[in-house]
């Protein structure tokens, strides 16, 4: 909803083709037109943007890609042909991984006149600035140093992009399940609490998918499992909901920090 917003703001008609199984139940007040369409048919897709004139879309929210790998998911999803020629023809030869994915997505929308543009552009009072973001002060400077690292190297793979770290150990690496899984395996784990998530773009980040994101039930999760401070890449985290996130985290006793640098 907030890249929604701000496309409004900006003086774009806002048409959506929203997926049927991430769909925000506030979406439609915040756009001009809304589709339901299926995740595995981006022949849909393209067929409703012509129907309005669309060359130039934004990426967002979330898919929860484990959601892919269930028995029958063929006959679940039925992909249409566009589907079938992203993963037997763009993918044939190479990895299934996030990134690689989504950029063959990309290429396929192009190819039907479609072009993916970065996902923060009409969002960047929502990205997050650099310096300390709560009243309060982080626990451990050396975990936020270490978990920085460990992000990186995690996203340079593309497995994830956040760590759970204490006292320089990471407790918990986010995979395929999602950060608010990792949160909750991090609390099960660290009994001890007072811990670290560092959350980060990856170090070639394409931003115009897959950009890091945080938000109220970021914090919430956080609170409810032992977490003390947060730190998320500045100028290229989106930050939800920003005055209630970060009121939530202060409420929380929760520090956010903000961090730009290199590696």
């Amino acid at each position: 909803m907030t890249v929604a917003r701000g496309a409004r703001q900006g003086g774009c008609k806002v048409i959506c083709v929203g997926l049927v199984d991430a769909l925000h139940p506030a979406l439609a007040e915040n756009v001009d037109v809304l589709y339901r369409v299926s995740v595995a048919r981006p022949g849909s897709w393209l067929r409703r943007f012509k129907r309005h004139g669309v060359r130039q879309a934004v990426i967002a929210g979330l898919v929860e890609k484990s959601g892919l790998l269930v028995p029958w998911r063929i006959v679940r999803y039925l992909p249409d042909w566009r589907m079938f020629r992203i993963y037997y023809w763009r993918l044939r030869k190479t990895d299934k991984q996030t990134d690689t994915i989504l950029r063959a997505l990309a290429d396929e929308l192009a190819s039907g006149g479609v072009e993916l543009i970065d996902s923060t552009r009409y969002c960047k009072d929502s990205l997050a600035k650099n310096g300390n973001l709560t009243s309060h002060r982080p626990p451990s400077q050396s975990d936020i140093e270490f978990g920085w690292q460990m992000a990186k190297r995690i996203g340079e793979l593309d497995i994830g992009q956040a760590v759970t770290v204490k006292e320089q150990q990471v407790i918990a690496v986010e995979a395929m399940e999602g950060t608010a899984e990792m949160i909750k395996r991090t609390g099960q784990i660290c009994k001890a609490k007072g811990w670290t998530l560092v959350k980060t773009a990856k170090p070639n980040q394409d931003m115009r998918f897959d950009v890091p994101c945080v938000g109220p039930d970021t914090i919430r999760q956080m609170a409810a499992n032992g977490g003390a401070c947060l730190v998320i890449e500045a100028g290229k985290t989106i930050i939800l909901q920003m005055e209630q996130t970060l009121q939530l985290a202060d409420r929380f006793g929760i520090a956010v920090v903000g961090m730009s640098r290199k590696g």
